[in-house]
């Protein structure tokens, strides 16, 4: 299921306080990297998690290894890999944090099986959506006709 309210995406939006970025990027031309960042400057508590960069220091917050090495709440784990990858993240999210409200999967991520035991555990689930883009949509953001990407030349 890929068609959500805006009612449902904008509670999911406003409830959340804290989101685990899966598969986040140091390069800051990557998406992984600016909807992180713009999550980050809207006030969320982003903790970034990549094996590759655990340590190092990305928005403030330190880099891990894996989920399981984040030892506050967790409200959204925001996944930045390919769908075949889902299962096994959506697995220890479901382990670590047992208040987790929100599995949100990013454009071209989509895993129904792993969705679905989300929800069995009461957990919302959106897939192949970005929390940067609908916040910007939801909240009236968004200027030049739908423009969504954040980057918005200076010669305009």
């Amino acid at each position: 299921m890929s068609d959500y309210s805006d009612a449902f995406l904008k509670t999911v939006l406003q409830r959340t306080k804290v989101v685990a970025v899966v598969g986040v990027s140091m390069n800051p031309e990557r998406p992984s990297y600016y909807v992180a960042r713009y999550l980050a400057l809207k006030g969320y508590k982003v903790i970034p998690v990549n094996p590759g960069h655990a340590g190092k220091t990305l928005f403030g917050e330190t880099v891990r290894a894996s989920l399981s090495e984040i030892s506050e709440p967790v409200d959204m784990v925001d996944i930045f890999r390919r769908s075949e990858a889902v299962s096994p993240i959506v697995d220890a999210a479901l382990a670590a944090f047992p208040d987790l409200r929100t599995i949100w999967m990013q454009i071209g991520v989509e895993h129904e099986q792993a969705a679905s035991k989300a929800r069995a555990q009461g957990v919302d689930v959106v897939m192949n959506r970005c929390p940067k883009i609908e916040y910007q949509r939801l909240f009236g953001e968004l200027r030049m006709g739908g423009f969504a990407t954040g980057v918005i030349s200076s010669k305009l």
